[in-house]
């Protein structure tokens, strides 16, 4: 027997709201209750509900018509608590007296601990969630539904449900709406959004389905006619140029209708080889994938019969099969690659460090370190940070690994002795270098860096002493900044990598080492540039 819900609309009327709530809650995880809660109850329910509540009150904005009648069709209990999730509850619609209806109207919505002997089974329940988001979503911003699958899935499963449930529909052959393909695009994209596109284990999936969207596009415009999936080819060379971000703001739907300029059309869209992999670089698992899902598909209306791709000997040698030397290394780089982004977070253990340094060259010269990721990783671990740079500056293509923007990191970085450490190893390291005019990494950092940044580190110091002059530090470090700087420039001048001679090296710390002569280590510093200029 169902409870009070179940009787005349005046009974009903009669019964407390959070009362009937909790009863609710309990009934919740019956099937019994979804098949007698039919569609005459939950609209006798709510409008009796909105008669007894003037519609301020908070349990009616909380729970709203709309909310609690997709709440309530779906099948399952497991499906009300995931939906939950992607609600809140309105902005500015309660107040203090309200708060202890809105705990437990909140109670209500929450998960609840159910005695059954038969256990739900939340795989498939989140499966579940996520198709009918999917099926629901397009409507929304790209970014919200992109939040939104991130809130029903935890993060250790979601690389493998998008692999799942997300991955089949970029398939060519899917029989899935174009909006659903540019939401389940940005989604795979979003789920690695923070690191560069390179990085996303998807990008080798999104770059397939450009080329072949674009290659049915561009033949359908060849014909004179306007491919329906010019949307969908526009979108996914948006991600892999790395401006995904630029498509958040725009519902799947708005995408999928918008016609586009023509300069737009797929035929104009390509991507330079350089910016993305090509078909050549893609795993084979995911390029086997999509060429065994099209043969599948042969009686589709899209699939239509490909010439065969004529190809330089160089091109096959790339085709080849992976040794398992090649997938090892492979395996060895990702790994190192992630204890790089780690770096810039925390120091690495040294058996974390062993790991990484013997493949800091290909990481150095993989174009996936920003001069952003510098600074930090200075900061925690630069005996790291030396071997990084040196890589860096010694990439055998400076074309694409150009020093320059590398160099400009280092006389920024604050008076440390972890700083103190790196420009120490850097002024000290002979390896040849291909920027022209330099022999070594020792002459580059020293031309190009050291002056800098003991003229940025001195300003640093001035600053740190005016703030505590005016009492908005309570620190000591301007003291042990003014020591570690002058002890690392009288190491400097005992190993004649500067000249106390010369003034253009160092006219300006004699100055400042003078000016803080009250401190043993500037005083120190001073009577040898003094000895070496006199």
């Amino acid at each position: 027997m169902l409870p009070v819900f179940n009787q005349a609309p005046n009974t009903l009327v009669q019964a407390d709201i959070l009362e009937f709530a909790d009863t609710l809650r309990a009934y919740a995880c019956k099937p019994r209750f979804f098949r007698n809660w039919n569609a005459r109850l939950r609209e006798s329910f709510w409008g009796e509900l909105e008669k007894l509540y003037p519609s301020d009150h908070v349990v009616v904005n909380y729970v709203n018509y709309r909310l609690c009648s997709t709440l309530f069709s779906t099948a399952t209990r497991s499906h009300l608590v995931n939906l939950n999730k992607l609600t809140t509850p309105p902005q500015g619609h309660h107040s203090g007296s309200n708060n202890s209806s809105l705990a437990r109207m909140q109670t209500f919505l929450s998960p609840v601990t159910t005695t059954s002997s038969q256990p739900l089974d939340t795989g498939d329940s989140i499966r579940a969630s996520v198709g009918h988001l999917l099926t629901r979503a397009y409507s929304l911003p790209c970014s919200t539904a992109a939040m939104a699958f991130n809130q029903l899935v935890q993060p250790t499963s979601r690389f493998q449900l998008a692999l799942d449930a997300l991955l089949p529909l970029l398939d060519s052959n899917t029989t899935a709406e174009l909006a659903n393909r540019i939401l389940v695009s940005f989604i795979l994209y979003s789920l690695y959004a923070p690191h560069p596109i390179a990085v996303n284990p998807f990008k080798s999936a999104l770059f397939v389905a450009y080329l072949k969207e674009r290659e049915k596009a561009v033949k359908i415009s060849t014909d004179g006619s306007v491919s329906p999936n010019e949307q969908l080819v526009w979108v996914l060379w948006k991600i892999l140029k790395g401006d995904g971000n630029d498509i958040g703001p725009y519902s799947p739907s708005t995408l999928a209708r918008s016609p586009l300029p023509t300069k737009l059309r797929a035929i104009n869209l390509v991507l330079d080889d350089e910016l993305c992999s090509t078909i050549s670089d893609l795993d084979d698992s995911t390029y086997s994938y999509f060429q065994n899902k099209r043969r599948q598909s042969a009686s589709s209306d899209l699939n239509e019969q490909i010439k065969p791709r004529v190809v330089s000997p160089e091109y096959a040698a790339l085709r080849s099969p992976i040794t398992l030397e090649e997938d090892r290394g492979n395996e060895r780089l990702v790994h190192a690659i992630k204890l790089l982004l780690a770096s810039r977070e925390r120091v690495l253990t040294l058996s974390e460090q062993r790991i990484l340094a013997p493949i800091i060259p290909e990481v150095a010269s993989s174009r996936l370190v920003a001069s952003l990721d510098l600074t930090p990783i200075a900061a925690y671990n630069p005996t790291i940070a030396h071997p990084l740079f040196v890589g860096l500056l010694t990439s055998s293509n400076p074309e694409h690994n150009n020093p320059l923007p590398f160099l400009d990191v280092l006389p920024f970085l604050p008076p440390t002795l972890a700083t103190f450490d790196l420009l120490g190893r850097l002024l000290r390291d002979s390896t040849r270098v291909s920027v022209p005019g330099y022999g070594s990494v020792a002459e580059l950092v020293r031309v190009e860096v050291l002056g800098r940044f003991v003229h940025e580190a001195i300003n640093w110091l001035d600053c740190a002493e005016r703030e505590e002059r005016e009492g908005l530090i309570s620190d000591d470090r301007f003291a042990k900044g003014v020591q570690n700087l002058c002890r690392f420039y009288n190491s400097l001048t005992k190993l004649s990598i500067v000249d106390p001679a010369a003034d253009t090296d160092s006219a300006e710390m004699a100055h400042f080492s003078l000016r803080n002569a009250r401190l043993e280590e500037a005083n120190a510093l001073y009577r040898v540039l003094a000895r070496g200029r006199y």
